[in-house]
């Protein structure tokens, strides 16, 4: 079932049940069936309130998440589209503030399949479509999108006319989908062409708000954004973000802004939230204060990301004193980020599952000196690296010699126990197993 798509409702069930049987079953590139059934649908995605849209390859759901924040604590409202959903399909869609209900939510399930019929829409466009529609028929003062993959060729880029567009962090992931031969698209490297795909949402006229890349991927980016008429405005040029001296310090063309760095765990996350304070302070649709932007960077929090986990079933498993960190990251620069907030910490036991197609060795060799032992487990439903295979990788390539496999997280985290001392433990390397961590640990994302 794709993306694990379950519900406790009935209703819901059903048609998520439908959307199973009509999808085909896998993530298909393009723009000609979402522009085809939202136009059954009266194209919804043209009757928004200020877009606000976000591609990247790490960072972009908690640059949305700093958004929505600073939105909120502005004393205005915002629908967000995100994904994938870690417990509950919901997540995917927050309407005006508030998780989609399920009423609603099978009530546009079911109004959009029988739209779709015929045209093989997948399970990413045919939830877009029901997203878009949730959110042209409620009011909210501003739309946050997250895109689902890569960018140019996304669902989501049917966008006509963005307020603000954003790129986070850019790297390589999704490479079978991304760096694949095309007619008219240029043969560059991998990492150029990453960057080609994702500046894709570059829209006439408007803001593209980026980070800072190397020279070539920066040049793609720039290429990209005045084939589509974008005012770029780059991190470095016309905008800037130091963290000093326990703050964020925020600077451009307006002035400059002192911020409390962000409450979640990870440096990383002073970047995306930079990103999110140059997206808003690059647009003129709404009004954002200084002090909603200092409350922002408080109030964010972002599941799956460095998150700690509070007090619960899985939490019990452990001796008194231990920590368990969670983290969906699964590609070499979500590694990397990682490895930075571990740096200064003690070393960390690991309980890691991972996508048969990701990079394992790459995602785990940045912070590998942490590792005091490493736990393999399989993921449920998706095709994995076995266990097995991922404990000979990380004994043979990386010198950890304390290994293990298990057949779950329960398991895994019982093993812990056998040392009888407090331990930290990160469980890392893909958003559904994170997603299974939170509803064992009865911590669905609300």
């Amino acid at each position: 079932m794709p993306d694990h798509a379950t519900s406790t409702d009935p209703a819901v069930q059903a048609q998520l049940d439908r959307l199973t049987m009509l999808s085909p079953g896998k993530d298909v590139l393009g723009l000609g069936r979402i522009a085809a059934l939202l136009d059954r649908l009266g194209n919804p995605h043209l009757h928004l309130p200020p877009v606000f849209h976000v591609s990247g390859t790490n960072g972009k759901g908690s640059t949305c998440a700093f958004l929505r924040g600073a939105i909120e604590a502005a004393g205005l409202t915002a629908h967000v589209y995100s994904s994938p959903h870690l417990v509950r399909f919901n997540e995917r869609i927050r309407v005006a503030g508030r998780l989609i209900d399920d009423a609603t939510l099978s009530a546009l399930l079911s109004e959009v399949l029988d739209h779709a019929e015929g045209l093989e829409a997948s399970f990413f466009e045919v939830t877009t479509a029901v997203a878009f529609c949730a959110f042209a028929r409620t009011k909210a003062d501003a739309c946050i999108v997250e895109v689902g993959l890569g960018g140019r060729l996304d669902a989501t880029n049917v966008l006509t006319k963005p307020v603000a567009c954003g790129i986070a962090s850019l790297g390589l992931d999704h490479e079978a989908f991304l760096l694949a031969p095309e007619d008219g698209v240029p043969n560059i490297r991998p990492l150029d062409r990453i960057a080609f795909e994702k500046a894709g949402i570059a829209k006439s006229g408007a803001p593209l708000v980026t980070q800072k890349y190397s020279a070539s991927m920066a040049s793609t980016v720039a290429a990209q954004a005045s084939v589509q008429n974008a005012i770029l405005q780059a991190r470095g040029e016309s905008w800037d973000a130091t963290v000093y001296e326990g703050r964020l310090h925020y600077r451009d063309a307006a002035g400059k802004l002192n911020l409390p760095l962000p409450h979640m765990s990870g440096t990383h996350q002073a970047d995306n939230a930079a990103l999110a304070v140059a997206m808003l302070r690059h647009q003129t649709a709404i009004h954002i204060q200084e002090a909603a932007l200092s409350a922002a960077m408080e109030w964010t929090r972002w599941p799956a990301r460095m998150q700690i986990l509070a007090a619960g079933p899985l939490t019990e498993l452990l001796p008194d004193g231990s920590q368990i960190w969670l983290d969906g990251g699964h590609n070499p620069d979500a590694g990397a980020a990682i490895a930075k907030t571990l740096e200064n910490g003690a070393s960390v036991h690991v309980i890691i599952g991972m996508l048969k197609n990701k990079d394992a060795l790459g995602f785990l060799t940045p912070f590998a000196p942490k590792i005091a032992s490493l736990t393999a487990v399989p993921i449920a439903g998706h095709e994995h690296h076995t266990p097995i295979e991922l404990c000979d990788l990380s004994h043979t390539k990386l010198q950890i010699t304390n290994t293990r496999a298990a057949n779950d997280i329960v398991t895994a985290l019982k093993h812990m126990t056998e040392q009888q001392a407090p331990a930290n433990v990160l469980i890392c390397g893909s958003l559904y197993l994170a997603g299974e961590v939170l509803r064992l640990n009865d911590q669905t994302p609300d």
